[in-house]
């Protein structure tokens, strides 16, 4: 199994200030949730916080699914912005959105 990490994805975005919302924004955290409500989703969420750079063809590799099958979660997580991907050559290069995941925990704070 390859393990290629890649740099591809460029330095992540700032912190906006909406990593710490005061009031629960139900509509982003619906978006979110939306996005990982799948548990291939959230596999690969996993695989890509657990990386220091970004992934191609490697999450393929790592989940018992199609080609075609991950194509289109990640597309679900790219939409939500919980991901980004940059085309680098003939390869779509993945990696995790700081800022999103930082709004993601921070909105769940506020369920409680």
């Amino acid at each position: 199994m390859s393990t290629e990490i890649n740099t591809c994805c460029g330095p992540p975005s700032e912190l906006d200030g909406r990593d710490q919302p005061e009031v629960l924004d139900a509509e982003q955290f619906a978006t979110y949730a939306k996005a990982l409500g799948h548990p291939a989703r959230v596999a690969i969420l996993q695989i890509l916080l657990k990386k220091d750079g970004c992934m191609c063809g490697e999450i393929v590799e790592e989940l018992p699914l199609a080609q075609s099958t991950v194509s289109q979660h990640l597309k679900q997580l790219k939409a939500a912005g919980l991901i980004r991907g940059e085309v680098d050559g003939p390869r779509v290069c993945y990696c995790i959105e700081p800022a999103a995941i930082a709004h993601f925990k921070a909105l769940t704070q506020l369920l409680k």
